[in-house]
């Protein structure tokens, strides 16, 4: 009875809790990797609203840190994925700064009404980082197999406005 129980909670817990994509999350472009792993660096600056670049080359099995700069006055993102991801995760992060979380600037996570909202939202994809006005972050990735991809920045507006480039990925 015990275990029944047991497994009956444990069930009901992972129905009831939001899912998101996990620190080791599986992409079919490859995958997280530690800063120590990289090949080679790639600086990758932001402005209002642009990259630097607008395309950047990779290998299959390369391991690249990016750095990423913003010297803009706005947040950025760098997220690296298809273009139907891009367009799922501007829909979340239009959520997010539709209730309050996502600023111009950065990420608003105090006084939220995450209750009200049915869920916190997060901004934690292993293939994306916010970088907010004048600083400096990194995204090291392995990546696997020789296709197109995109980098782009999710903010509202952004990517429509052309901060979007194309990765792609040599065999």
């Amino acid at each position: 009875m015990f275990l029944r129980n047991s497994l009956l909670l444990v069930g009901l817990l992972a129905v009831s809790l939001p899912v998101w994509a996990s620190p080791a999350g599986h992409y079919d472009f490859g995958q997280p990797a530690p800063a120590s792993k990289a090949t080679r660096t790639v600086e990758v600056i932001m402005t209002d609203i642009a990259f630097n670049a607008k395309e950047l080359d990779v290998k299959a099995g390369e391991t690249v840190r990016f750095v990423l700069i913003n010297k803009g006055h706005l947040l950025h993102e760098f997220n690296l994925g298809h273009a139907a991801a891009h367009a799922e995760h501007q829909q979340a992060m239009l959520k997010m700064q539709q209730g309050g979380q996502l600023t111009t600037t950065g990420m608003n996570m105090a006084g939220m009404d995450h209750a009200a909202m049915g869920h916190e939202m997060k901004h934690d994809d292993p293939n994306s980082v916010l970088v907010e006005p004048g600083k400096t972050a990194e995204l090291t990735w392995t990546f696997s197999q020789a296709r197109n991809l995109q980098f782009a920045c999710n903010i509202p507006g952004h990517y429509q406005a052309g901060m979007v480039g194309t990765l792609k990925i040599e065999p």
